[in-house]
């Protein structure tokens, strides 16, 4: 008899130790599959955000400029004329040492960095003016219009013989620089924008306008002088943000009211910088009227098409050739704010002399009588256009501004005289 089991019993066997081996075999991938499995289904796969063309929250997204279709001064003005040093901005490839250092006795204002609207005080909610309609020239309202006439102008003659008298004044506003493109010495106005485009006016009319040029004078907005005087306009310039008091804006809303002309130039050309954006705000609350606007004049507007130099037919580039269109908004018709966003004042800071060229004549004690040297001195630098050309057809199309000013009430004074007899 052998040891040889039975072929059922070894076939059993064989088949068990199969089994055991599957068995054990399938917990061990049982395990690992519910341990690494649990990882992986317990992992969040965030989904893709939605594209929405803007980065971050929407206060912060960037804001592409108002006027981006004309040529971008490469750094602003009054970056590089700041003289505080902590606050200016170098240029590329500018080794800060070699920097050209520049000397002036003219008031420069801040730097002015990229607007945030946010941080901006929140234009007032516009009211209709209480009375009549804003456009209604009553009788009071005529006579208050002769008055006005009567008080900064004699006229002699018609057309290009006529003869007018004036005295300019620049606001002196709260807060802001006012004074960005004048010098002040003794509390005085003595060189700068407006006696430097008054002065050419002088001389170009033979004084038939008698411009006051040596007497331009700055007047608080505030004061009771602003409607004794009646000034044709009033010259709003500075760099800075700036808000007007109550007081000021109720003295603005009755000088326009009885025929004068609030006159803003930026001192920062293009749009929304912090003067631009104050500037607009403000005038929103003396004209407190939501039918008015700030609206371009037309080519065929008055002051190009009756124009006292008829070859200026449009606008003139300002400071580093902008050419925004005159902006303003009317009162009875005529304008009672006009808004220049080139900076002409800035380069009314460049004086001519009465042949026309470049004025770099100097007082006793070396200053420049007629020229910011901080101006002239970067004109091939950072200013592109300050030659004599642009300088001319500039100062031209300012004398033209301020003859449109002149006269612009005259048909209804001669209504207002007729109308009494």
């Amino acid at each position: 008899m052998t040891d040889q089991q039975p072929p059922l019993v070894q076939r059993l066997r064989d088949k068990l130790s199969r089994s055991r081996d599957f068995s054990i075999s399938l917990v061990i991938h049982f395990i690992i599959v519910v341990l690494l499995g649990g990882v992986i289904i317990t992992k969040v796969v965030p989904e893709p955000a939605e594209i929405t063309g803007e980065i971050g929250p929407v206060a912060e997204a960037p804001r592409p400029p108002v006027d981006n279709f004309l040529p971008k001064p490469e750094i602003p003005l009054n970056q590089f004329l700041n003289p505080d040093p902590s606050k200016q901005i170098a240029p590329i490839n500018v080794i800060e040492s070699q920097r050209p250092q520049i000397s002036t006795t003219f008031p420069i204002g801040d730097v002015i960095p990229a607007p945030d609207v946010d941080h901006m005080a929140p234009p007032p909610k516009m009211e209709r003016i209480a009375g009549p309609a804003v456009d209604d020239i009553t009788p009071d309202i005529r006579r208050q219009l002769q008055e006005t006439q009567r008080i900064w102008k004699t006229i002699s003659g018609n057309g290009k013989k006529a003869e007018y008298e004036f005295t300019a004044f620049i606001g002196q506003y709260s807060g802001g620089n006012w004074n960005s493109t004048v010098r002040v010495s003794n509390g005085k106005i003595d060189a700068g924008s407006l006696p430097n485009l008054l002065y050419l006016m002088s001389a170009w009319t033979k004084d038939r306008v008698r411009t006051n040029y040596t007497n331009v004078r700055a007047i608080r907005l505030d004061s009771d002088e602003l409607l004794n005087v009646r000034p044709p306009f009033i010259f709003l310039t500075g760099t800075r943000d700036f808000q007007l008091t109550e007081k000021e804006v109720e003295n603005l809303r009755a000088y326009i009211k009885v025929g004068g002309c609030i006159w803003g130039d930026s001192s920062v050309p293009g749009q929304r910088s912090r003067f631009d954006l104050a500037f607009k705000r403000e005038m929103r609350r003396v004209v407190a009227d939501v039918d008015k606007n700030f609206e371009p004049l037309p080519a065929d507007h008055p002051l190009y098409a009756q124009a006292y130099f008829k070859d200026v037919k449009q606008m003139p580039a300002g400071l580093n050739n902008y050419r925004l269109p005159i902006y303003a908004m009317k009162m009875y018709g005529e304008v009672a704010i006009l808004y220049t966003a080139n900076d002409y004042g800035d380069m009314w800071q460049v004086g001519l002399d009465h042949d026309g060229q470049i004025d770099l004549g100097r007082n006793a004690i070396g200053q420049y009588t007629a020229t910011n040297p901080a101006i002239y001195d970067q004109r091939e630098v950072y200013i592109r256009n300050i030659d004599r050309d642009s300088l001319e057809a500039s100062y031209r199309f300012g004398a033209n501004v301020v003859m449109h000013l002149l006269t612009r009430w005259q048909s209804k004074v001669g209504e207002a005289a007729s109308s009494t007899l």
